[in-house]
């Protein structure tokens, strides 16, 4: 598992594969806003895995020492 957070953004992405295996996504199924109150998607692949997982407001959804151990997307050499 592979955790990346861009600071700017506040978007973080949670790989469920190996980060050298390329998967295309070839469904997103949005959680419904409301209910968890912003903006989460699950990624799915062709066989219809689960590979990933996008946080939209990502310090209100995810703890801070998980996002701290985050590789950073929004700084140099992240």
């Amino acid at each position: 598992m592979k955790i990346t957070y861009d600071l700017k953004a506040n978007a973080a992405y949670i790989y469920f594969i190996e980060s050298q295996v390329v998967v295309p996504v070839t469904r997103a199924y949005p959680c419904d806003p409301v209910e968890v109150d912003g903006m989460i998607n699950l990624d799915f692949d062709a066989e219809d895995r689960l590979v990933g997982v996008e946080v939209l407001a990502a310090s209100s959804k995810l703890p801070k020492y998980l996002l701290d151990a985050a590789e950073r997307l929004d700084v140099e050499g992240g």
